[in-house]
């Protein structure tokens, strides 16, 4: 698939980089030409002067026969407009904009526009280590029916099988993160202090699940 990215700071230039290694061609497209610095010289994808929002310029970078844009400029109107162009105008079919302003992302999102909020993102992750047992889902499916969540391992269960921690059709931990790497739950796997755990559950189970998860975090201290 080809993949537009513009901006070519930090974010654009992993991205780019990540998508180019993953099979896909790339254009990258930045108004400021030392940024392309930031690509390696084994980069192959294509090096657009320019504004994501100038129909010119998209098209140098392949718009027509793109597949995905990512907007990831540090101008929050920037990106917006780039992604309403790349949508409504070339019809591209995933797109996504990066914002720095939360409240402005709920209108973009309102809009039909995805967003990733920064600040958002960052606060949420924040959140999810300093107040473990609030239960709000990372993701919900289409249907509102499994939601994936994130928890820290509670005291109690370091040395016990994790698959003991699930519950038939309720809930289920899918994969571990330990030591900065994340891993499906593999048969007889034991559980370490430190452990992140990603749980996939019905969402009527959730009041259960943070009942049993708390309780059990109580119970190791």
């Amino acid at each position: 698939m080809h993949v537009i990215v513009v901006g070519c700071g930090r974010v654009g230039s992993e991205l780019a980089i990540a998508l180019e290694k993953d099979g896909h061609s790339v254009a990258v497209i930045d108004k400021n030409r030392n940024a392309f610095r930031r690509l390696p010289e084994r980069f192959t994808g294509r090096a657009v002067l320019g504004f994501g929002f100038d129909r010119d310029h998209l098209i140098q970078a392949g718009i027509k026969e793109a597949g995905a844009l990512a907007a990831v400029t540090s101008g929050d109107n920037s990106n917006v407009l780039t992604a309403r162009v790349a949508r409504e105008n070339f019809e591209v079919p995933n797109v996504v904009a990066r914002i720095y302003d939360p409240r402005r992302a709920v209108i973009y999102a309102r809009l039909g526009i995805p967003t990733v909020a920064t600040v958002a993102w960052t606060t949420d992750q924040v959140l999810r280590r300093l107040i473990p047992e609030q239960m709000e889902p990372q993701w919900t499916d289409g249907t509102g029916t499994i939601s994936l969540i994130e928890r820290p391992l509670p005291a109690a269960w370091a040395g016990r099988p994790l698959g003991e921690l699930d519950d038939g059709d309720k809930y289920r931990v899918i994969a571990v993160t330990r030591g900065g790497k994340t891993q499906l739950v593999s048969r007889g796997m034991i559980g370490q202090d430190g452990d992140i755990l990603h749980i996939a559950v019905q969402r009527d189970a959730l009041p259960e699940l943070a009942e049993k998860l708390s309780a059990d975090t109580a119970g190791g201290h």
